[in-house]
Order: C-alpha cells, then sequence, then structure tokens
C-alpha cells in the first residue's frame, strides 16, 4: 500500500466516524426533545387530574399505553380550549373511560 492509498483510508474512516458522531448527536437530541415533551404532558396532567386519576392513568398506562396516549392527549385538548373548569376526580375520570372506551362485545358459545 501507498501513502496515497493510506490517506484515502484515514480520510474514508474519518468521514464515517464525522457521520456516526453526527448521527448519535442527532439520536440525542431527538430523546431529549422527547424527555422535554414527556416533562410538558406530565406538568399538564398533574395540573388537571387529582392524584387518585392520575394514579388511575398511570395504572392504565401500564397495561394499554396507546390507550392511555389516547387519554392522555384528549385530556391535554380539553384543558388547551378551556372546556374543563377544575381538576377531574377520580369518578369523573371513570366516566371518561367509559366514554372513551371502546364498546365490549359479549360472546357466549352454546355447544348442542
Amino acid at each position: 500500500m501507498g501513502d496515497d492509498e493510506l490517506s484515502e483510508i484515514r480520510k474514508r474512516r474519518m468521514a464515517q466516524l464525522q457521520q456516526q458522531a453526527g448521527d448519535q448527536q442527532g439520536m440525542q437530541e431527538e430523546l431529549e426533545r422527547q424527555q422535554r415533551q414527556k416533562q410538558q404532558i406530565q406538568m399538564i396532567l398533574m395540573q388537571i387530574l387529582e392524584p387518585d386519576a392520575r394514579e388511575r392513568l398511570n395504572t392504565i398506562k401500564l397495561t394499554k399505553p396507546e390507550f392511555a396516549a389516547t387519554i392522555e392527549q384528549q385530556l391535554i385538548q380539553l384543558a388547551q380550549s378551556g372546556r374543563l373548569k377544575a381538576k377531574i376526580t377520580d369518578s369523573q375520570f371513570k366516566e371518561l373511560l367509559r366514554q372513551i372506551a371502546p364498546i365490549k362485545r359479549d360472546y357466549s358459545i352454546t355447544r348442542k
């Protein structure tokens, strides 16, 4: 290998390392943005939900994360539109969940 080949390999390797560093920085910035967004959501939920309702939401989040995210977004929209006058109690939150939750169908199987 000549000096030209070695310098070309070094240049390519440096370019590759710089690309990786840029990708890592972009990923780090994205993670930080997501963290800030989660913190903002939590702050809003603390303002609009009483502790019992917030605890119920956290329990739902453990079992059905997609459903919980939908509920959070709807609660935030209600708060931002000014339709909430006071904090949501646990019983109000239960009623809201009943309205939002998909209707379960009962199936009965009979054998003959």
